[in-house]
């Protein structure tokens, strides 16, 4: 990580990585943003968390192993945060944000940015607050989700050139599923 000299904290996108432990009690990584992020950085996001899961491949660490209340609150943290802090850019779906958050295999997370507690699915052990995360928000919707076909044609370009990441191939039927949802609209 780049900083130019700066020797203080980054206050917005990827600030740091801890481990986390799945249901079977193996390590996996749980990788932190914070915001605002700058909307024009969907990609840049999108791409360091391909980064983070291509170093736990490397390392051997597990796959984060959503549970279902993970996910359903990923997808009402994103609404909860469109809707009482600032308007996303771009909003998925329930089912988008769903689709990704169950098959990420990092776990995207953040800090609190604002003192607003996220109105559904509170409490759970593996998520660091109940306040809404604007980087995280932002990181799903914004990136993960409006990028994915970007992000696609990307894994496909390292591909070529003998990278390995065998658990993206969820993103192309993702895109589909876009696609196909967005036709219908």
């Amino acid at each position: 990580y780049m900083t130019l000299g700066v020797v203080s904290s980054p206050i917005e996108g990827f600030t740091h990585l801890k481990l986390g432990k799945t249901r079977d009690n193996k390590d996996y990584f749980v990788v932190y943003f914070s915001g605002p992020i700058r909307r024009a950085g969907g990609t840049a996001a999108a791409f360091s968390l391909l980064i983070s899961d291509y170093l736990r491949e490397i390392l051997g660490d597990a796959k984060y192993d959503p549970t279902e209340l993970e996910v359903k609150r990923a997808a009402i943290e994103v609404y909860d945060y469109h809707e009482r802090v600032t308007n996303l850019q771009y909003l998925p779906s329930h089912q988008e944000i769903e689709l990704l958050m169950s098959n990420v295999p990092v776990q995207v997370a953040g800090e609190p940015t604002v003192e607003r507690e996220v109105s559904n699915y509170k409490d759970l052990e593996r998520i660091d607050t109940n306040f809404l995360r604007g980087g995280f928000c932002l990181v799903v919707a914004e990136a993960l989700a409006q990028k994915a076909a970007k992000l696609v044609k990307i894994i496909t370009s390292l591909e070529k050139k003998g990278f390995e990441f065998p658990d993206w191939d969820f993103l192309s039927a993702f895109v589909k599923f876009q696609k196909e949802t967005k036709k219908d609209d």
